[in-house]
């Protein structure tokens, strides 16, 4: 057949039903899957696993953080929770704070996170939340390395019992499966079961939640492949033990890179809600960074809104004010995210800036597309550049942009290895910084 069989068309077929010019793209569904839940959600957890991980919050910053969260989500239904630990007093009055927020109409709740004891049980029957986490590691790798007497029953057992002392405090118990990526199914599915009855004991109590979660980032995106790794068996087979969809969280990790490609099998499969934490803080490699899991969740369409992108901006601002700033190479809110250093996309952009950019990064994110010269980016390269900081369009046969094009190719041919960025470009060309 060969070249002749290529239809030419008048104009390009830019896929604009995938990737539309007014939003993030979209999964274009052959069918959608039966089992994707109609409206999905996030929960949020950097004031628990978000410090445990390293961040050194103070309550003012804590408390930034949720107030950002909240105008993150706006009326869009994307982040409905958030847990806060309780065992200092910081802790405490951070939660506090939200709490009052909370009451005042901020559109995220506070719940709270205990080791599943009735020790810990005690200390948030008087908080004021509705709802606890309770850690429940149920991996043969905890119950038997764990507690003494060791095993799955005695695990059980002290976690049962930590449950029915949260539901007579008038508590929704959420039951965090930690290590589940490593726990038999002879464990979870008979101590669901058992939790649930306790429950159904207390019907002026919502029903109570399951998180499964990924604590060393293990688990598979996949069907075939054998429980415990396969993300879609596991929240398939608690669907199938009576769970709902909205009673069912997915706590992931990012030890081995797969944390988003897990979130979004886990909602495919019938998971309603996806823990994690703005921007990714977390433990060792991470949480789920629940911006990109909700922009996929917008392509997927099952948000009920889509929340305020931009105001993640002020959040990576606040964790540069903290000593704790995301990499340069995060993808979305990375100082470099947007930042090319090829001379082929330089010239891309200059011509038809959809080209390299995913989306329409500017409006959506309210991050610029940037360019780093090279000794391959060209005059075009300096005008994207100037237009794109100044707002001025100048001609390639511009006496100054010739001038600096001239000197910087001679520093590279002496030998310079570094890009030349917007910084020096401007300082270069007598223009301010923008």
């Amino acid at each position: 057949m060969g070249v002749a069989a290529i239809p030419d068309p008048p104009e390009p077929d830019l896929f604009e039903s995938a990737f539309p010019r007014d939003g993030f793209p979209r999964f274009d569904w052959t069918s959608r899957p039966p089992e994707l839940p109609p409206v999905v959600w996030t929960t949020e957890t950097t004031h628990r696993d978000g410090q445990q991980g390293g961040l050194p919050l103070t309550v003012e910053d804590g408390l930034r953080i949720y107030e950002l969260m909240c105008a993150f989500t706006g009326a869009s239904g994307a982040i409905r929770q958030a847990e806060f630990f309780v065992y200092r007093p910081a802790d405490r009055a951070t939660l506090a704070g939200a709490l009052d927020r909370f009451g005042d109409g901020a559109p995220v709740e506070p719940t709270t996170w205990i080791r599943a004891s009735v020790e810990d049980a005690a200390l948030v029957a008087e908080l004021g939340v509705r709802e606890t986490g309770m850690l429940a590691s149920a991996s043969d790798y905890h119950t038997f390395y764990k507690f003494q007497p060791r095993g799955r029953r005695r695990a059980a057992a002290m976690y049962l019992e930590a449950v029915r002392a949260v539901l007579a405090a008038g508590l929704r118990p959420r039951i965090h499966l930690e290590d589940a990526t490593r726990a038999a199914e002879e464990f979870v599915l008979p101590f669901v079961d058992a939790v649930r009855e306790l429950a159904a004991g207390h019907p002026e109590i919502d029903p109570p939640k399951f998180r499964i979660c990924d604590t060393m980032g293990l688990g598979l995106p996949y069907d075939d492949v054998a429980w415990p790794r396969s993300i879609p068996r596991l929240v398939r087979r608690l669907r199938e033990a009576g769970v709902a969809a909205d009673e069912l969280e997915f706590h992931p990790h990012n030890d081995t890179h797969l944390v988003v490609a897990n979130c979004l099998a886990a909602l495919r499969a019938g998971c309603a809600v996806i823990n994690g934490t703005l921007l990714g803080k977390g433990e060792r490699t991470g949480n789920a960074p629940l911006e990109a899991v909700l922009l996929h969740a917008d392509g997927m369409g099952c948000l009920e809104g889509r929340p305020h992108f931009r105001v993640l901006n002020e959040l990576a601002e606040l964790y540069v004010d903290i000593g704790e700033p995301v990499a340069p190479k995060y993808p979305l809110y990375g100082r470099d995210a947007h930042r090319t250093r090829a001379g082929i996309h330089a010239d891309g952009l200059t011509k038809f800036w959809w080209m390299y950019a995913p989306f329409d990064v500017p409006r959506l994110l309210g991050r610029p597309l940037e360019l780093s010269f090279t000794r391959d980016s060209g005059l075009a390269g300096l005008v994207f550049l100037v237009e794109q900081h100044t707002g001025r369009r100048l001609a390639k046969d511009d006496p100054e942009l010739r001038r600096l094009h001239d000197e910087l190719l001679r520093e590279f041919d002496a030998g310079r290895q570094t890009a030349a960025e917007w910084e020096e470009i401007a300082e270069r060309l007598g223009s301010p910084v923008a």
